[in-house]
């Protein structure tokens, strides 16, 4: 055999397919995986002595929003300190591209963190990726397209159904789209402009990823009281688009709602039982995250964020809001008919400020307790937030049930999607508290629910970060230590790893993580960062 570049001996080799671990040797050269066995006797350039640790596939995050942070923090440390080596970003109905210029200026204002160098100067989706990857990256990235984002380019904020052209504008974005690489279609049917789509715009958008084998990835339309029709929706978009279905973070929000998370689950089992391809990830936490303008009524964001920041301005606009937030209004134009408000179901000393840069005194502070310190109703407390951060501020929603949460986990159809970003303890998101997740997911999982609380299996977890979502990517070179896989490997100690970041401290790096190799090069060694960007922008083939 000729040299291997890497040997790495004696670790329990946990080969991501769900099997238990067995000790040997793994030889890599070049990006690739050449080698398992005794390889004692084979000369290397490097030799890593990982004798009571586990050797694992890198992590793939199923769920992440780091397309935005990874343009300033190129080495993506809250991820690859987790031993996550491949994101899959463009979730929630909002991706970056493609870009349109009559509506750039939607797309670009609805933005929670639009970094330096990212100019929007490109147009098409493969414009964007070719960008995108150049600067590179410590870890891979695979992207999907939002539907919201193509709403964006084919109508802007409008507040209806699309036309003929417009669909059709919508179908053809995404078919390029696929055709330059995106792995599938993500829809944010909470958020403006994907709540206004009705299914059966979804159904016809999908199908032009369909055609070209890509997935249906969907923050569905209820999390809360109407959970279960959501995921019925969700299911009959694959069923009608013919194409396999992840559902993101799947859980129950609010009190009323727990103990749904297991209707929900049989609800998918029922349509994997007719052989639908309906999949799942979910994150270990009991809380959520996500922009403070999300507790507003969808139809508040028609016209685009500045036309909401008018709406809040306007004596009538907001009285029409505050309404809608308490629950004693009716949405405009839909007489008869209300929706429920995610404030109420929440509770306004659960929802957390995060994220701010002109409010900093709200920063970590929960809005019950922030409107009382100001004298004000917490509505009030809400839409000032808004204005005087010009509607970019975030929120975590302490919401969920911890019995809903090892539920999901251990249900053989979910796997685990961070819905964090890549972010640094140093530079622009430094004085914020984002929600730990971006730090600590994987290492919680290995740590928390597979070591100590024994919800599933060391194997089962680490199947649940590499196995399952390559198969759901259909990348058949990465998630499994293989011969011919692409060396994304992760060393840990499975006896110390868990996850440090907290809600009053996030920004702080898992213990227990040691090594991680990306297309066979050290990102992480001896568990510090080397400065090393060999990750790939992945193309759906």
């Amino acid at each position: 055999m000729a040299q291997l570049d890497l040997k790495i001996e004696g670790a329990t080799v946990v080969d991501g397919t769900g099997a238990a671990g067995s000790r040997t040797d793994v030889g890599v050269r070049d990006d690739r995986i050449v080698a398992i066995g005794d390889l004692s006797r084979e000369h290397a350039g490097r030799s890593l002595n990982a004798s009571g640790k586990v050797l694992a596939p890198g992590f793939i995050d199923m769920h992440s929003h780091s397309d935005w942070r990874l343009w300033e923090n190129r080495r993506a440390e809250s991820k690859i300190r987790q031993g996550v080596t491949t994101e899959v970003v463009g979730n929630c109905g909002f991706s970056p591209a493609p870009v349109s210029p009559e509506h750039l200026d939607d797309l670009r204002g609805f933005a929670l963190h639009v970094p330096q160098g990212m100019d929007f100067s490109w147009r098409s989706f493969g414009d964007y990726l070719d960008t995108f990857d150049k600067g590179g990256l410590a870890l891979n990235v695979a992207h999907l397209v939002g539907h919201g984002t193509l709403r964006i380019a084919a109508m802007g904020f409008a507040r209806r159904a699309p036309t003929a052209g417009e669909l059709e504008k919508m179908r053809a974005l995404l078919a390029s789209a696929m055709d330059e690489g995106a792995f599938g279609m993500s829809t944010g049917l909470i958020y403006a402009p994907g709540a206004w789509a009705d299914t059966a715009e979804i159904v016809e958008v999908a199908r032009a990823a369909a055609r070209l084998r890509g997935f249906y990835a969907t923050h569905m339309r209820g999390e809360g009281a109407t959970l279960l029709q959501a995921v019925t929706e969700a299911i009959t978009v694959g069923r009608e688009a013919d194409m396999p279905v992840q559902i993101s973070h799947l859980k129950a929000a609010g009190r009323p709602n727990w103990g749904k998370v297991a209707e929900a689950l049989a609800l998918i089992d029922a349509a994997r039982a007719e052989k639908l391809d309906v999949l799942a990830d979910a994150y270990p936490y009991t809380a959520s995250s996500t922009s403070l303008r999300t507790l507003l009524p969808d139809w508040a964001l028609e016209g685009g964020v500045d036309a909401m920041l008018g709406r809040l301005q306007d004596g009538d606009g907001r009285a029409q809001v505050r309404e809608a937030l308490t629950g004693t209004g009716e949405p405009p134009g839909a007489p008869g008919t209300r929706g429920e408000s995610m404030a109420m179901r929440v509770g306004w000393d659960n929802i957390m400020i995060v994220g701010t840069t002109a409010r900093r005194d709200a920063e970590g502070r929960r809005l019950g307790e922030i409107a009382k310190a100001r004298k004000v109703d917490p509505e009030d407390a809400l839409f000032e937030l808004l204005l005087d951060e010009r509607g970019r501020v975030g929120v975590i929603l302490f919401q969920m049930n911890e019995d809903d949460l090892r539920r999901a986990l251990a249900h053989p159809a979910v796997m685990v999607g961070s819905d964090g970003s890549a972010l640094s303890p140093t530079g622009p998101t430094a004085g914020t508290k984002p929600h730990p997740r971006s730090y600590g997911t994987f290492p919680r999982v290995l740590g928390e629910y597979a070591r100590e609380q024994r919800t599933i299996t060391l194997p089962q977890a680490i199947h649940k970060m590499t196995g399952l979502p390559a198969r759901r990517l259909g990348l058949r070179d990465r998630g499994a230590i293989k011969v011919g896989a692409r060396a994304d490997l992760v060393v840990f100690d499975a006896r110390r790893v868990r996850d440090v970041a907290t809600y009053d401290d996030p920004h702080r790096y898992p213990a227990g993580i040691e090594q991680v190799v990306v297309n066979g090069r050290f990102v992480i060694k001896d568990g510090e960062h080397t400065g090393s960007l060999p990750g790939r922008v992945l193309r759906h083939l």
